[in-house]
Parts: structure tokens; sequence; C-alpha cells
């Protein structure tokens, strides 16, 4: 079929809910308060804020550069933008493989938090005895068929999102969830930080334990950030592709990373006072929305039953909206490279990312139960894609990205890129210093992640 015209975001806001809504996710409201708890706290919280803004900001900058540039798909941007160099080209595949993994099994995340809303609809955490209701997570994940049915309804309404395009489906949902996100997380916030003892949970959060750091704070601390900005998933390149050539990249990634902070502060503040208040070790590691949260429910729904629904009905919304807003970002790399790469229909493309994405996610969902014994390197299937993109892809496209726009590029090309060819004089005035922080800074802490991360 024809080739289509390629759409646009409607504007700054656009842009930057799209790509906040593409950072802000499951690495926010799940991954990192846990993060926080075995990390030290208010250490952690320094450091990751300190990370953010002096490294991923550069790296995120970097792939809006390349992005915009080469106005393509993540695999032609790079052989675009190369000249069709034959390693760059190859390199190119990796923004397209990457997010359509983590889609696979963030949307079996994303399905577990479809359960536990309804959970909480029905009051299940309430009727449950609390030293009983760690145990429904187990019991959930390990049946057959439930967690592949919701991990199926989860990818597919996702899905429909990106079929309705980058204005009508993305630009639209973002502009819609994303505030509603916020107020979502305050009111588990207020609620949070009023429970008994949780005094304690704010003091963690608040008091920095300066014997808490070291090396690995670092590494620990970085590699959130780039988990949750969506370093090195193609996303950032390819909805940089979406920005217009008169948009101010600063602002706009600027305003992504800051909001991206801002409620990864949020979500620490929301769910740690309710951890120390309920008694609860607060480095307990990844089951702690999953498994300890809904014990609080459970803990506090002993008093206060309707108080205790309501929150934990607002609170796994939240996670809901959160996992969407990044999935859909996931799965538009993909469909950006089938609609100009093989031709296919928006609508077509969207049915390919669906059927692969969904096969790869219901063989991650059934490593927990039947699959279970089906190992690769000693992993499940779903443990190996994690650690396999977390620990090495990730990492990898991210070194590349910083890599091609510092050493491969013409140092013009992202400078015209970072003051849209001359029309912001602030930005030329601090492109040296993003520019140092883009061919040095970045990718030197990249290489420190992930010797860190294998410990070598």
């Amino acid at each position: 079929m024809a080739a289509q015209k390629r759409e646009n975001f409607g504007g700054r806001l656009a842009v930057i809910l799209a790509m906040a809504g593409s950072a802000i996710g499951l690495g926010n409201i799940w991954r990192f308060p846990y993060m926080v708890g075995e990390h030290g706290g208010a250490v952690f919280m320094i450091v990751y804020v300190v990370c953010t803004l002096l490294v991923s900001l550069p790296v995120f900058l970097a792939e809006v550069m390349i992005g915009r540039r080469s106005h393509t798909n993540a695999l032609d941007a790079f052989a675009r933008l190369s000249r069709q160099h034959p390693f760059w080209r190859a390199v190119g595949y990796l923004p397209i493989l990457i997010p359509t993994l983590i889609a696979s099994y963030y949307s079996v995340i994303g399905g577990w938090s479809l359960e536990y809303f309804f959970k909480s609809c029905t009051l299940t955490f309430v009727r449950t005895p609390a030293d009983q209701v760690s145990g429904l997570f187990g019991a959930f994940v390990a049946s057959p068929w439930a967690p592949v049915l919701t991990h199926l309804v989860f990818l597919g309404a996702s899905v429909l999102v990106v079929a309705g395009g980058v204005k009508s489906g993305i630009e639209k949902f973002s502009k819609i969830t994303l505030p509603a996100l916020f107020v979502l997380i305050l009111v588990i916030l207020i609620y949070s930080v009023s429970l008994p003892g949780a005094g304690e949970g704010v003091r963690y959060l608040l008091h920095p334990d300066w014997s808490e750091l070291s090396p690995r704070t670092f590494a620990y601390a970085l590699g959130q950030s780039f988990y949750s900005l969506s370093l090195g998933m193609g996303c950032i390149i390819t909805y940089g592709s979406y920005v217009s050539k008169k948009e101010n990249i600063l602002t706009t990634s600027a305003g992504t990373a800051i909001s991206d902070l801002l409620f990864a502060v949020l979500a620490g503040f929301a769910i740690m006072p309710a951890v120390f208040a309920a008694g609860i070790e607060p480095g307990a590691g990844p089951g702690l929305i999953f498994q300890s949260i809904p014990f609080v429910f459970a803990k506090m729904g002993a008093d206060l039953p309707l108080v205790s629904s309501v929150v934990s009905i607002v609170f796994f919304l939240a996670i809901i909206v959160a996992a969407m807003t990044s999935c859909i970002s996931l799965i538009e790399v993909g469909v950006a490279f089938l609609v100009e790469r093989a031709r296919l229909s928006r609508r077509a493309a969207c049915r390919v990312l669906f059927g692969v994405c969904g096969l790869l996610g219901v063989l991650c969902s059934l490593s927990f139960g039947p699959l279970a014994g089906l190992q690769i390197f000693g992993r499940t299937v779903f443990d190996f894609l994690d650690w396999l993109c977390s620990n090495i892809l990730l990492l990898l496209m991210a070194l590349l990205a910083v890599v091609f726009v510092g050493f491969v590029l013409p140092r013009r090309v992202p400078q015209d890129e970072f003051t849209s060819r001359g029309r912001y004089p602030f930005n030329a005035r601090i492109f040296p210093v993003v520019y140092f922080l883009i061919k040095w800074v970045a990718p030197i802490a990249v290489v420190i992640i992930f010797f860190t991360n294998f410990n070598l």
C-alpha cells in the first residue's frame, strides 16, 4: 500500500504529556518504592535525582535528537543518519526488538494490576485475614489461565489506544490519563501519611543516612532512572520523531524528566509511610506492591473497611493507568516500524504486535505455573526476558545512542537539533555543557552500571 503521511504531536504540552506517559509507569509506582526501600531510603532518592538530571536527561536528549533528526522509525533512524553504514543499520534492529520483548512481559504485570483492581472492587482484601492476603498473589500467578487472560485483556486495551494513531490515540489518551494519574497518586499519598505510625516512613524518606551511600547506590539509582525514563527502549527515539522541528527539545525533555521525578517521589511518599504503618520491612523487594501493600489494606480494613476498600481501588487503578501509558509507547515503536517499513496499515500493524507480544506474554505468564520448569540459563522465561532487557539490552542501546550522537554524528547535527536551528539562544549557550555530558559523562556512567550489575 502507499506510504502514509507521518503524524506529529500537536504541540509542546502534547509532547511532554506523551513522553511523560511513556516514562511514568510501573518503573515509578512498582519498581521505585522497593528500590528506595532496598537501598537506603532518602540517600537513594537524593542520588536518584542527581543521576536523572546529570546523566539520564542527556541520554534522553540524545535519543530525542536521533528521532527528530531522522523523522522516521527507530530502525531506519540510525541507517538514515549514518548514511546506511552497515554497523549502524544493524544497530537499528535493537530498538525494535527491545520494546517488543519488554511489552510482552510488561503486559503480564499489567494483567496482575487488573486482577488486583478486580479484587479491590470485590472487597477481597477486606474480607481476607491479613496474615493470608500476601498468599493470594502466589496462588493467582501460579494458576494456568487467569493471569493469561488478564495479560491479553491489558495488552489488547493498550493496542487499541495505539491503533487510534498518534494524535487521536496516544496524544488524547495521555492528555486524559496523565493528569488523572497524578490526582490518584496524591489521593493515595494523603491516605498513606494519615495512617498511625506513618511518620516513621516519612522520616525514612526525608532524613538521609549517609552511611548507606556507596558506589552501588549510584549504579542502582542510575539504572532505575534509565528504566523509569524508558531509555534504551526505542520509545523516546520513536516519540522524538513525532516532535516538530520548531519545538524546544530542552523544554520538552526537561519537562518529561521533572514530571517523572515528581511522580516517583510522590509514589515513594504514597507507599513507604503505609509500609511502615503496617510494620512491613521497607526492603521487601519486587513483591512490595502485590504482596505487602494488599497486606496494608487488609490490616487497615479491620477498622475502616470502606475507606480501605476505596483507597485500594484507587491504588490499583493508578497502577493500571501507569502501566498502560508505558505499554502504549512500547507498542508504538514496533507499530511505527511496520507501518513505515512493511507498509502495513496502523491497525494491521497493531494486530501483528498484539499477536507477537501476546504469544511471548503467554509464555512469560505460564512460567509462574505450568512452564515453571522451562529454564533459559537457569531462569524462567519471564525472569530471563526481564534480566536480558534490564541488564544487557537497555544499557547497550543507551550506550550506542550516546556514542552515536557524540562520536558518529557531526557536532553541528546535535547542535542544530538542540537549538532548533538557532531558534533558542539559551540552548545555544548551554549546548557545550550538554554535549560534554552526552559525549563523555553518559557513556562512562552506562559502563559503570553494567560492570556493577555483574559485580565485575
